[in-house]
């Protein structure tokens, strides 16, 4: 299991960032790797993003120094979203098979958690959050199927789509964790526009169902400070909490979303106009 640590960055220190500056900070370029567990840290809100693409034997969660605990849920809680081929997921000795799309929340306490796949030709692929919890909540197996549905946008504002919760107050009970994923309809490109930030809580992305030679455009900054990077299928991004989060892309495409701090009211937003952006 590899995890790096990205530590918080001010807003006036990002406006002088270049390109590679920018992406080393904010961009995680390899979430899934064949056989591996791999984990991003983030000093913003503490939370932990990664990936799980068992092969062959299972994989354990352990936990690394960075946790600072004996094992990883003993001080925090974890969503685990499948993007690939069918899998399980054994927590605490009980077995949860994940079809693409199903998500499994597990609570503070949890002391052991695998991963595995059904076929290692076509692995599953856990992405996985994690957040800092104060209370012990039940492991739930959430398909799509049970997620809150919702279909915003337009044609004509190109950013038809649909929204899929799962860890969310109406759903699945968390200390502070929140979780789902939108697929941007065919025809449409734009996700999270006009802008908005909500500086009580950070926010990450993983970009996916994109194909190779395809790209979104992920702005982030201040919204009078704006900036971009340009994201492959499969790769994630640390919004701070000051930061715009928005994306356009090529074609069509699916991400992950996922929050962590101060609430979990989705309307607790500072909205941007889009003529005030720069």
């Amino acid at each position: 299991m590899q995890i790096d640590v990205r530590h918080a960055s001010h807003p006036e220190a990002v406006r002088e960032y270049d390109t590679e500056t920018l992406r080393r900070h904010f961009l995680v370029e390899t979430v899934f790797a064949g056989g591996e567990i791999r984990l991003t840290y983030s000093h913003y809100d503490r939370m932990v993003i990664g990936g799980a693409t068992p092969l062959g034997a299972a994989l354990t969660l352990t936990a690394p120094t960075a946790i600072g605990q004996e094992t990883f849920l003993a001080e925090r809680e974890l969503g685990a979203l499948n993007i690939g081929g069918a899998g399980r997921i054994i927590v605490d000795g009980m077995s949860y098979d994940l079809a693409k799309y199903d998500c499994l929340y597990a609570g503070k306490g949890v002391k052991d958690i695998r991963f595995e796949s059904a076929d290692a030709a076509n692995p599953a692929k856990f992405y996985l959050v994690s957040t800092p919890a104060h209370q012990a909540h039940p492991t739930v197996l959430l398909t799509r199927e049970k997620a809150r549905h919702l279909t915003p946008g337009e044609a004509a504002t190109a950013n038809k789509r649909s929204i899929f919760q799962f860890i969310h107050p109406e759903v699945c009970q968390s200390c502070q964790l929140t979780l789902g994923f939108t697929m941007i309809e065919p025809g449409s490109v734009w996700n999270t526009m006009p802008a908005h930030t909500h500086d009580r809580r950070m926010e990450a992305y993983l970009y996916f169902d994109l194909e190779a030679d395809q790209r979104v455009f992920h702005f982030m900054g201040e919204p009078q400070q704006t900036r971009h990077m340009l994201v492959a299928n499969e790769q994630a991004v640390i919004s701070p909490p000051w930061s715009i989060h928005s994306g356009a892309g090529t074609k069509n495409y699916s991400f992950i979303w996922a929050m962590a701090g101060d609430n979990k009211s989705f309307t607790d937003m500072d909205h941007i106009a889009i003529a005030d952006l720069r």
